[in-house]
């Protein structure tokens, strides 16, 4: 089955519920004093028209599949760093197809457009994923409980 990349936008309420839901349950747990409802808000927020913030989502007969972002921030003790990809998600049944891939890429065009030189991102077990697509480590530290590798790619 073929599946395509499109922007998501903030009049999509099915879109936004269904990438809040997954973020919200693969991430949310790093932020225990967010709820659903403001995570699902933030996201609303980060549907941008083009640019910095911007959400993505593969999409499969209708059905969105995958997403990624570009946002300003991602990580609160390196506020003064960014733009970041985040939240790149792919359902299980969908992995293993290039998808998260094309989501990188799709995210690191959309920053290269709009001006910036240089996106990070941090991963506590896709390092091997990133490395492959050009990005380079950073730093290893504990962000939020959780041990995690920070990474750079230069657009």
């Amino acid at each position: 089955m073929a599946w395509k990349i499109a922007r998501l936008n903030r009049d999509d309420t099915l879109g936004i519920e269904t990438v809040s839901r997954w973020t919200f349950d693969a991430w949310g747990g790093l932020h225990p004093h967010t709820t659903f409802e403001e995570w699902r808000n933030e996201t609303r927020n980060d549907c941008g028209a083009k640019g910095v913030p911007s959400i993505f989502v593969a999409m499969s007969a209708g059905k969105p599949i995958a997403t990624g972002s570009l946002t300003v921030s991602d990580m609160s003790i390196r506020p003064a760093m960014g733009p970041w990809l985040a939240s790149v998600f792919v359902l299980p049944a969908w992995r293993g197809r290039g998808i998260a891939s094309a989501l990188v890429a799709t995210v690191e065009a959309e920053a290269r457009e709009a001006g910036c030189r240089r996106l990070h991102l941090y991963t506590p077990d896709q390092m091997a994923l990133y490395a492959r697509l050009g990005w380079v480590p950073s730093e290893s530290l504990t962000y939020r409980g959780e041990r995690v590798t920070l990474m750079h790619r230069n657009l």
